[in-house]
C-alpha cells in the first residue's frame, strides 16, 4: 500500500484543532504529525486530564484521520541549547519560568520526557523534534573549535538526552530527530557522530527532511542510504537555491520569504529536489511510514499550496517491485 500522506501542523497552528481536522480531510490528508503548540496538543493536559486524549482521538476519527507522529520541536530545542531570550518565544510559559538557563533546560527535559508519555496515550509511536545544540555557534565560526570542545559538546548532548530516551524506551515510542541547521546534527557526518555518541541506541533515529540537506549541498539520497535503519520519519518540503553572486546559503540575516535570500522553501514539486530518486531510495530501505508535508512556502496561498502538496505526494509515491529485482523485468 502507498504510504499515508499526513500534514505536519507546524504551518497551521493558527487554525483551531477541530477546524483544521475538517480542512485536512478536505485537502486529502490521511492524518497529522501533530504539534505540541497552539491548541493542537498540550502535553500537560494529556498527562493530567483523563479525557483529553480520547477527546482528541474522537475528533480525528470523525474525519478519518490518524496521528502516527507527535512533534515537540520547540521544547526539544531548549534541552541542548545555551538558553537566551529567543527561547522565550517558543516555549510554554511553565517551561520558560524565570528564564534562568539551568532551570529552563531542566524543565524542557521534563517536558520532552512527558511528550513521550503523552504520545503513548495518543497512540503515536514516533515523537519528532529537535535536540538543540551546545556546538552550533562553532559551526563555520572563528576561532575553530578544538577536538576537545567537540567531544565535550557531544558528551553534553548524551548527558541531556539519554534520560529522555530512557523514557521513550519505557513507553515504546521512538524519537525521530530532525537533522537540521541549528541542531547537534545537521548533515551526514554530524548525524554519524550523534548516533555514535549514543552508541546507536534504537530509540534515537532521524526525521529525514531533504530540503535541509539540499540546502547545504548534501545529496539526500546518500543520507537515506547511509542510515537505512534509522530513518524513522520523513518530511516532504522543497527548496530552491538562488546563488546569484550576491546571496549565499547562510541567508544574510534575512527572514524567510525575503527574495534576497540564497535559500527559499517551496511547495513540494516547485523546488530543486529530485523527489523521484528520494522515493526510490526510501523504497530501497523499506521505509513504510508516513510522508509528512512540512509546508513553508511564503510565496503561495497556504490552503491552495497544502491541497497541491497533498496531491503531489500522492502522485509521487509508488510501491517497489515485488519481489525486488523481479526476473519479470529482465
Amino acid at each position: 500500500m502507498p504510504r499515508p500522506v499526513i500534514l505536519f501542523t507546524n504551518a497551521v497552528t493558527d487554525i483551531p484543532f477541530e477546524e483544521l481536522a475538517g480542512k485536512a480531510e478536505e485537502w486529502g490528508f490521511a492524518g497529522f504529525e501533530l504539534c505540541c503548540w497552539g491548541d493542537h496538543f498540550e502535553v500537560q493536559r494529556a498527562l493530567s486530564e483523563k479525557d483529553y486524549c480520547p477527546t482528541r482521538l474522537e475528533i480525528l476519527s470523525r474525519f478519518d484521520l490518524q496521528v502516527p507522529v507527535l512533534s515537540n520541536h520547540r521544547t526539544g530545542q531548549a534541552v541542548g541549547d545555551p538558553i537566551d531570550i529567543r527561547h522565550k518565544g517558543i516555549l510554554p510559559d511553565y517551561v520558560w519560568g524565570d528564564g534562568k538557563p539551568t532551570g529552563v533546560r531542566q524543565r524542557a527535559s521534563e517536558e520532552m520526557a512527558g511528550t513521550f508519555r503523552a504520545a503513548q496515550k495518543l497512540g503515536a509511536n514516533i515523537v519528532g523534534g529537535f535536540t538543540g545544540s551546545p556546538l552550533w555557534s562553532h559551526v563555520g565560526g572563528y576561532p575553530a573549535p578544538s577536538p576537545e570542545i567537540i567531544e565535550a559538546g557531544f558528551k553534553d548532548f548524551v548527558r541531556l538526552w539519554n534520560p529522555i530516551l530512557d523514557v521513550a524506551r519505557d513507553e515504546g515510542v521512538r524519537f525521530a530527530f530532525e537533522v537540521h541547521p541549528g541542531q547537534i546534527a545537521f548533515d551526514l557526518y554530524s548525524a554519524e557522530m550523534a548516533l555514535d555518541a549514543l552508541n546507536g541506541r534504537p530509540e534515537f533515529g532521524f526525521t529525514f527532511d531533504p530540503a535541509h540537506l539540499h540546502w547545504q549541498g548534501v545529496d539526500p539520497v546518500e543520507f537515506i542510504r547511509r542510515f537505512p535503519d534509522h530513518i524513522y520519519h520523513v518530511h516532504v518540503k522543497d527548496a530552491v537555491l538562488t546563488l546569484n553572486g550576491r546571496s549565499g546559503i547562510l541567508n544574510s540575516y534575512l527572514p524567510s520569504g525575503d527574495p534576497r535570500r540564497g535559500v527559499q522553501f517551496r511547495t513540494p514539486g516547485r523546488g530543486g529536489i529530485d523527489w523521484e530518486s528520494i522515493i526510490r531510495a526510501l523504497n530501497e530501505i523499506g521505509y513504510a511510514g508516513p510522508l509528512a508535508v512540512d509546508y513553508h512556502d511564503r510565496g503561495m496561498n497556504r490552503e491552495a499550496g497544502l491541497r497541491e502538496a497533498c496531491e503531489f505526494v500522492k502522485r509521487l509515491d509508488f510501491e517497489p517491485a515485488t519481489p525486488p529485482g523481479s526476473q519479470a523485468f529482465r
